[in-house]
């Protein structure tokens, strides 16, 4: 492993720009929560997550042997769509019940700390020995308090079919050129062009960043020009067939489901699927940044964990954390089942994470096109609203439902009235 290799792998866990973030959320199957919600207040733990790809559900199960057998305790998964956990915390929260911990969309960790879902996690932090492994940009603070962790860094990048860049004649893109003519070139021997998602909500939001910062778009100077320059470029896409309409119902699990399937030449999707590629994925595949110019951002992300607010036993609950998500071995599962990069700087430099040529590609777009999520720009009460109304545009322009300037021009207005 050459030094440079290593030393961006260091760069994923040490220097992920303010994080927070989603790595993937699901709104397919899955399990059903206990009737009250609860941990039972008697050595169990229940965790709330909202996946359902068999390899991060191999990482849940891994986390529960684990602290299994470290601890007279035991752990229940509780899957609760990705769509529906905020509401559902929330909910429970004002009920005076919820989960002992729970891993959700860590951009969302104001919205849930603000409404009395999460527990501070001061107490616990200045006592945790293992703190100054971790940077402080995946510590995800609220006014000043400490609400959650992130174990992991998660962000996008451009797979691609090796077989299908092969058969037409195609090395993999570094430009915007190099991928529209890929594409192009891929539609027309048969194949689909790109697989993305358009959910009209923050997972959107996430994937729609990458296109249009690349335009010029920021939560800073809210453009509409730009905006639209964005969104006008994806929709091209779908006119062109390069990419389905049938994306606007796609989370970021079935657009990689597709790619895996072996009928498309590009994904744009994440780290952690690198286990799905592996257990799925008949053919050659490879990674590269996505091809963005100087204005283009790629947020740095990954699940948050915190102890819920009404917790039965919050000491074990921080336990599991300890024992999990923040140990060195803990640490070590996720880019082995998952294809995460793990936070702690010792840990990033384990084997699993430095033999692994596809995280590399990762690492150079941390290095080169990293961008805080959410934006700084962003008021921490209105992030849950900003990624809802560029989701929704997002996944407008992607279905056809609205042109690209007046999905523009509608957002831009609604953006002007949450960031202030």
């Amino acid at each position: 492993m050459n030094a440079r290799r290593s030393s961006l792998i260091a760069l994923a866990a040490a220097g992920a720009l303010g994080l927070t973030a989603c790595s993937g959320g699901t709104s397919a199957g899955g399990g059903g929560a206990t009737s009250d919600g609860e941990g039972g207040g008697d050595g169990v733990v229940t965790v709330w997550h909202y996946f359902s790809d068999p390899n991060q559900v191999a990482l849940m199960d891994a986390y529960q042997e684990k602290f299994e057998a470290e601890h007279d305790a035991t752990v229940e998964n509780v899957y609760v769509p990705y769509d529906q956990m905020n509401s559902k915390l929330v909910s429970a929260a004002g009920a005076g019940t919820g989960p002992d911990v729970v891993v959700f969309n860590g951009a969302e960790a104001a919205t849930l700390a603000l409404a009395g879902a999460l527990a501070p996690l001061d107490e616990q932090w200045d006592g945790f020995a293992d703190a100054d492994q971790l940077p402080d940009s995946v510590l995800h603070r609220v006014d000043g308090t400490l609400y959650a962790v992130q174990g992991y860094v998660n962000l996008l990048g451009l797979w691609y079919n090796q077989d299908i860049l092969d058969e037409i004649g195609v090395e993999p893109p570094t430009t915007m050129d190099e991928l529209e003519d890929a594409m192009a070139a891929a539609t027309d021997a048969g194949y689909g062009g790109i697989t993305l998602s358009g959910l009209p909500q923050s997972q959107g939001e996430w994937q729609a960043y990458p296109w249009i910062s690349d335009a010029g778009f920021d939560y800073e100077n809210l453009d509409a020009d730009a905006l639209a320059s964005g969104f006008e470029r994806v929709r091209g896409w779908v006119d062109d067939g390069w990419l389905t309409q049938e994306a606007v119902t796609w989370d970021q699990t079935v657009p990689f489901q597709q790619f895996a399937a072996g009928r498309t030449a590009f994904a744009q999707n994440g780290n952690w699927q690198i286990g799905t590629a592996e257990s799925d994925a008949d053919f050659a595949y490879g990674v590269v940044p996505l091809p963005l110019g100087s204005t283009g951002g790629v947020y740095l992300g990954g699940e948050g964990q915190a102890i819920g607010a009404h917790a039965d036993d919050p000491d074990l609950a921080w336990d599991y954390l300890q024992s999990t998500y923040l140990d060195v071995e803990g640490q070590e599962l996720a880019p082995d089942l998952v294809g995460s990069i793990p936070s702690r700087a010792d840990t990033a430099q384990a084997d699993v994470v430095t033999g692994n040529d596809l995280l590399d590609p990762f690492a150079r777009t941390i290095a080169d096109f990293g961008a805080s999520y959410p934006s700084p720009a962003i008021p921490p009460a209105a992030v849950a609203d900003v990624q809802l109304t560029v989701g929704q545009a997002w996944s407008a322009v992607i279905g056809g439902q609205q042109s690209p300037r007046d999905a523009a021009d509608q957002a831009v207005a609604a953006l002007t009235g949450q960031i202030g």
